[in-house]
Order: C-alpha cells, then structure tokens, then sequence
C-alpha cells in the first residue's frame, strides 16, 4: 500500500489480457516500465487521476465526499478559486474542471440530499447572464429551490454530471441523454439524465428511478368500488386494461400493483418497459433498446412467440403497437399497458383517432383507470377545523349535489382537515401523495358506442351512468376523509 501510496498509482480493474490503471502522470516511461513488471497483463489501459483521488482510494474512503455539507463543499470549491469557464475552452480543460474535488463534492452532495428529501427530479440550471445558478429539486410533484451556485461552478457541475453518465463531454450543442447508477449511503441509485443546451449555458435535469419492489394492490388507496373492479377486471383471462395519465403520474406503480396482485407461479407475465424501474420475481421484463430498434411493437411479436398469460407493454404511442396489443388480447391474453391522456372517456377516442379497429377494439377493453397523484396533508402537523357554509357549498357542488347525497356524510356535522407545517414537511404543511382515480368499465353499452365510433361527451356521459366516478369526485371524497385539501386537488385536475 505505501508503495502504491509514493509511486502515485493503482490497479482499478482487468484481467490477465487487459489490466486498468489509474496513474497521475501517464507520460512518465519509467514507472510505466516499472508497472508492467509488477502487473503481469497481456494489455495495459492508463487512466488519468489526480493525486489526492488516488490517494483517497488507496485510504477506501472514496465514498467520504458523499456526507460533505454544503457549506464545506463551497468553501473547498472557493480554495480552487475563481474558475473561469470560457465557452472557447479546450475539452481537456472541461475534463479537468469536473475532476476538481470540489465539483465532485458539490455534485454527490447534492444527489444524497435530493435522495433524503424524497426527490424524483434534480434540476441544474445557469443563471441568466453573470447570475447564479440555481439547483431545484422535484418533491412530491412541486419544485423546490435547493441552493444557489456560483455561475463560475455551473458549467463544472454540468460537465462531472456528463462524466458520471457517459455522455460526451465536448458537445456542448445538442441535447443529450444517459443514465448512471451509484451508491448512496448504501443505497443504490440509478439516475436517468438529460442535458439540454440553453442559451445561457447547459442545463440538467436527473430523475432518480425509484427502485424497489411493487407496492401491494390494497395501498394504492383506490375507493373500495373502484379496487373490487380494478381486481374483477384483472381476473379476466383475456382482454385489454389501460392505465392512463401524464408523466409521473404512478401509471406504473399502479401496472406493477395489479401485476403484483395477480402473479402466480400459474401465470407467465411479459413485461416491455422502458426504463424497467420495478422488479418483480417471477416476472419476465424487458428493457427497450430503440437505437437498435427494440421497440414496444418489436418486444410485443416476440412475447407472443413466448406463450405468455398477461402482458404488459410501457406504453401505446403508435397505431403498429395498439393494434399488436388489442390483437394479443383478442387471441386469448391479458394485455396491460398505458397511455398519455387526460381522462378515461378521452382514452377511448384517442385510440380510435389512432386507427385502431373499433370492432377488435371494443371486443378487447375490459377498462380504463385514469389517475392523477394529489399531495396529501403532513400527518404530524394537519389539524382539523370546521369549514363555512360557502366551502362546504363549493366542495358539494363541484362533486355533485345529486350524487353527494350518496356519501355517507352529514352536511351538519363535517370537520375538515388543514395544512399547518413542522420541520417533518420542511414547513410546507404536506408530505407525501396518494392517488385519485377515475375508471371506465367496457360494459356492453359502452362496447356498443365504441363500435359506432361515438362522440366523446357521449361515451363520457355513458361512464358516468355505468358508476364512473370522476378524477375530481374520488379527490373531493378524499378530502372529506382528512387526505388533503381542495387547493392540492385543482394543482391536478381541471376547474
């Protein structure tokens, strides 16, 4: 170790045919020579470090900078002092500016804290013209400002950022897109990153893929009419159920929930994803490659050479795949799979403005869940209070005076919950989402409509008589149970 501590290198990966090593001064012949007579290897790889990263290895405490506070980091970066990134500059430059131990610091500083506050979005962004640059981050669906830095420091940050995901680091142009995988505190991270040129400079956004396993069917928090349909549904042995919404709207968490539900050693599942960010034993998934033109359509014919059960496919976005899926499910299968739409009744004219056969189609829908994720009131700070007439006016009419009369609420004698905050929510007054949904059955009169093609209104006002409750009725019942508030209930619905 003291040797490899004076002479300034390391082996850090190979075999007999190739062996890596990280060495400060590639130049240098002579420790070159005396390297390859201590590293027996048919091929020798020299990679360039700085001496105290070496050094750090050597020591094990590489992952040391990852607990550094902000404070001490920008202290450090101000040490390495007044960095000038010129747009001129030479690549080697860039490659050096995002090695300084302070941007590397910097950067793994700010991921461990986005992942401790429960972020889904890290969002670097330069200021506008000699202004600092700003990191925000995306908790529970809102934005949130984590600190300010120096305009000097951004284009540095921007750069360690392309290192750890293997983009190119000299293209400063065009838009690019990668992904990483780290360790934090133990944990292991995988961060999909797309960086966008702007005109004040490179700007990143990292979304942190939330791994893990699938949460139970039962806590997705579905109205009890609506979890008894969602289940009957699944147990169908053939047809097509879709989950529908904007990004991040826990489209796939519900997919993998129902999956989850109904995975059993009698059922083979394919699963086409893209990105794959739950894993399941006894699932068969499958990660999509479209630069070698491994599409949903693709995975989808090889699935049904593959004798599945159910299939899950990540998406429907063209005609060649939405009509493979209602096929699948036509010919015996339970085809999974979601859509970007606004509501449950506008899935259904999407898909035939799509060209998708009405017939086939009809025949196919078992139903349409479409959800939206509301933020849900602290549980350690929300206090209740009894609401005026007028709330309580507006909250009935905006459900339905005709329909409330069916929820078991007394106008009379209502207590409401509010946001108050505590340092648990970082004084926000809320913590945490749950889901409001809206699901459209294939009955047979709906079948009927599908077939002749009908007007949205008119198959929205279908749903509605087959027991639909809308998006904006589940979210006001949850209100009335103390989840949340009508404020946080029109942040995702409309008026």
């Amino acid at each position: 170790m003291s040797y490899l501590k004076s002479n300034l290198w390391l082996p850090v990966a190979g075999n007999k045919e190739e062996a890596v090593i990280l060495i400060d001064d590639p130049s240098d012949y002579q420790r070159i020579m005396e390297i390859q007579g201590v590293v027996n290897a048919r091929n020798y790889v020299f990679r360039v470090g700085l001496p105290e990263h070496i050094h750090q290895f050597l020591r094990g405490d590489a992952d040391a900078d990852m607990e550094a506070g902000f404070d001490d980091v920008f202290d450090s970066l101000g040490g390495e002092g007044g960095i000038e990134v010129d747009s001129g500059s030479d690549d080697d430059e860039d490659e050096g500016l995002a090695a300084t131990s302070g941007i590397i610091q910097l950067v793994n500083r700010i991921i461990t804290e986005s992942e401790r506050l429960g972020a889904s979005d890290i969002h670097i962004e330069p200021g506008k013209d000699d202004a600092p640059g700003g990191v925000r981050i995306r908790v529970d669906g809102i934005c949130r400002e984590l600190l300010k830095v120096p305009k000097e420091h951004c284009a540095a940050m921007i750069a360690r950022v392309k290192v750890i995901s293997r983009l190119n680091i000299t293209e400063k142009r065009l838009p690019q897109d990668g992904k990483c995988k780290l360790k934090v505190r133990g944990k292991r991270l995988e961060l999909r990153v797309a960086t966008v040129p702007t005109v004040q400079g490179e700007s990143a956004v990292l979304r942190i893929l939330a791994a893990g396993s699938a949460m139970p069917l039962d806590k997705l928090n579905l109205s009890p009419r609506n979890l008894e349909k969602v289940i009957k549904a699944s147990a169908h042995p053939h047809g097509l159920f879709l989950v529908v919404g904007p990004t991040g709207s826990g489209k796939t968490t519900t997919l993998h929930a129902v999956l989850g539900y109904i995975n059993k050693p009698d059922k083979k599942i394919w699963t086409a994803e893209d990105p794959v960010e739950i894993t399941q034993p006894g699932l068969q998934q499958v990660q999509m490659l479209p630069k070698i033109d491994f599409t949903f359509a693709t995975a989808m014919r090889a699935f049904l050479r593959a004798d599945p059960d159910v299939i899950l496919i990540g998406e429907m976005r063209d005609h060649e795949t939405a009509s493979i899926g209602v096929e699948a499910s036509l010919t015996g299968h339970l085809v999974l799979s979601t859509l970007h739409t606004n509501s449950a009744p506008e899935t259904i004219t999407r898909l035939l403005d799509l060209g998708l056969d009405p017939v086939n189609f009809s025949d196919a829908l078992l139903g349409v869940l479409a959800q939206r994720l509301m933020r849900t009131l602290c549980a350690k700070c929300k206090q209740p209070y009894k609401p005026d007439q007028k709330e309580l006016d507006h909250l009935v009419d905006a459900y339905g005076r005709e329909a409330f009369k069916d929820l078991p609420y007394d106008l009379n004698n209502i207590e409401l919950q509010g946001s108050v905050g505590c340092d648990d929510c970082g004084g926000t007054g809320y913590k945490g989402r749950t889901g409001i949904h809206e699901l459209l059955m294939g009955t047979n009169e709906l079948q009927a409509m599908i077939y002749k093609k009908a007007e949205l209104d008119l198959i929205r006002a279908q749903a509605l008589k087959d027991g639909m409750q809308t998006m904006k009725q589940d979210g006001i019942e949850k209100i009335f149970r103390g989840l949340s508030d009508y404020q946080q209930l029109l942040r995702v619905v409309a008026q």
